[in-house]
């Protein structure tokens, strides 16, 4: 079991919302002493990671991509059990697919001579240039990732003293500023600065310090869940109450309770308040503040605050089940439009849906059959769109034509035939984000990772104000993405445990 010194009898903590950083940081303190409870919304843990099931097919809602099985095992170790025992992680080869309207295309593997080949076939003097990008890269997973990533950022001291090395990084350029400063060739330059998208960035805005993702890549590779991700998020639920915690379902939080100027208790919808000496949020930051603490100075106040700031586009997802399978497909593909940096302008900035649109596509089938009946296959297609503050779109209306576009454009480009095999779709638009995640404006990955909204800029992991209520998920440090938010958990257990008198889980 974990080394560490049991807490006071009776030291309760809540935690609202089961995402994955609600699950890790309640996994982490319930294996450090805390008698702990984890408040959800709806019918099953996830959040964005939630899974729908239709006609034998089964849907991951949300992240789909591993990046750093490491955090993860973390977790499982705090509570003295094995990530194995609970579930098989499979690498994943190629990461992704790139493809462009021109025809061209790019296998993301995790192998230097195969990449090599295929940079040079786009253009020769590229291949040093990444080989430096690669370089640069691991240097800003060094200090933003391993150095940074699950170290809170209370205070501008921390800041200043992290600032000398952000600048040393050149964290004021954008992802693709600094790509371009490596890469001459445009296909290239989108191959390798798409993946601030990833965590809800605009590749040319987002600070060049979010370059980190490629080296984690390279370092861990990409990985999917047997099962699908959802079998992840119920290993970790599975962890968390095999060690003794409680995870309440189908049990929306309608207030944090404040007295004195402390977190007393959460009152769920329709029941009574419950008394907690902790109470923590992976709930959307904005929502924290501006419903569950609506009645209080400070949750007025910050939620005001946090509401003006930028928030990341939100997404559009088509789940679609088919009644036969294509040979030729990868795990994950990514198929360019014909715009770029004109698309990703026109998603954050709205005001209205572009034209055209770039797809992440992934067809879990290819890795894990059992994820569609035989001879099936499961997908799902993304489309980043602008969030519900930039674009007044009635999704109930749109949903369904765009829907159908993105169908012909997949039979186009990768799916010959697909429109006549779909036996059952689904979509996901900004509305389900902001009526089902409660996300602020329906964005799918809370504050925008611009540099001042970074680190310390960013909604930290305990309230400036009330003392005992603290934040994991996607809105405080470091940011989205599974590893961000497993981070984050990480980050504020520190946080509690050193509150509480007691040593990191």
């Amino acid at each position: 079991m974990p080394d560490a010194t049991p807490v006071p009898s009776g030291r309760r903590a809540a935690v609202i919302g089961a995402g994955f950083g609600g699950l890790a940081l309640a996994i982490r303190l319930q294996a450090a002493g805390f008698s702990t409870t984890v408040f959800e919304k709806r019918d099953r843990p996830g959040g964005r990671a939630y899974v729908y099931e239709d006609q034998g097919f089964t849907f991951d809602a949300g992240p789909t991509v591993i990046t750093d099985p490491s955090c993860l095992e973390e977790v499982f170790a705090a509570a003295g059990r094995r990530l194995e025992d609970y579930v098989d992680l499979i690498p994943v080869s190629p990461f992704y697919r790139l493809l462009w309207e021109d025809g061209r295309s790019f296998d993301y593997v995790n192998d230097q001579a195969a990449l090599d080949a295929q940079i040079a076939s786009f253009c020769a003097e590229d291949v040093e240039g990444y080989r430096r990008f690669l370089a640069y890269s691991t240097a800003v997973f060094e200090q933003g990732y391993v150095k940074l990533g699950a170290v809170p950022f209370l205070n501008v001291s921390a800041m200043v003293k992290a600032a000398p090395h952000l600048m040393r990084l050149q964290a004021w350029r954008s992802v693709y500023a600094m790509v371009s400063t490596f890469v001459r060739d445009e296909h290239l330059r989108e191959a390798f600065s798409f993946h601030s998208l990833l965590v809800g960035g605009n590749p040319f805005s987002t600070s060049a310090i979010y370059a980190l993702i490629h080296a984690l890549e390279r370092k861990w590779g990409v990985f999917f869940a047997r099962g699908g991700t959802g079998a992840l998020v119920a290993g970790m639920a599975k962890l968390f109450t095999d060690i003794g915690g409680t995870l309440r379902v189908s049990t929306p939080v309608d207030e944090i309770v404040v007295e004195a100027g402390r977190a007393t208790g959460v009152k769920p919808t329709g029941g009574p308040v419950e008394p907690f000496d902790v109470v923590a949020s992976n709930a959307d930051v904005v929502h924290t503040y501006r419903h569950l603490l609506r009645d209080t100075p400070r949750g007025r106040k910050q939620g005001a605050k946090l509401a003006g700031k930028r928030h990341s586009m939100s997404l559009f997802v088509l789940y679609f089940g088919t009644n036969r399978t294509w040979d030729h497909l990868t795990h994950h593909t990514v198929l360019f439009g014909p715009r770029y940096r004109e698309l990703v302008a026109e998603i954050f900035s709205g005001p209205t849906l572009p034209e055209d649109f770039s797809l992440y596509l992934h067809a879990p089938t290819v890795t894990d059959p059992s994820l569609a009946p035989p001879g099936c296959s499961t997908f799902y297609a993304l489309s980043p769109v602008p969030h519900l503050g930039k674009a007044e779109i009635d999704w109930e209306v749109e949903g369904p034509l765009y829907a159908k576009k993105i169908l012909e454009d997949l039979e186009r480009r990768l799916l010959p035939g697909l429109r006549d095999a779909v036996v059952t779709t689904r979509l996901l638009t900004p509305f389900g984000f902001r009526d089902d995640l409660n996300a602020h404006h329906g964005s799918a990955f809370s504050i925008e990772p611009i540099l001042t909204q970074s680190a310390w800029f960013r909604p930290h992991n305990r309230d400036d104000v009330i003392p005992n209520l603290y934040f994991a998920g996607a809105g405080t440090h470091p940011g989205a993405g599974v590893p961000g938010v497993v981070g984050s958990a990480k980050a504020t257990a520190g946080l509690i445990l050193a509150d509480a008198g007691i040593g990191r889980p």
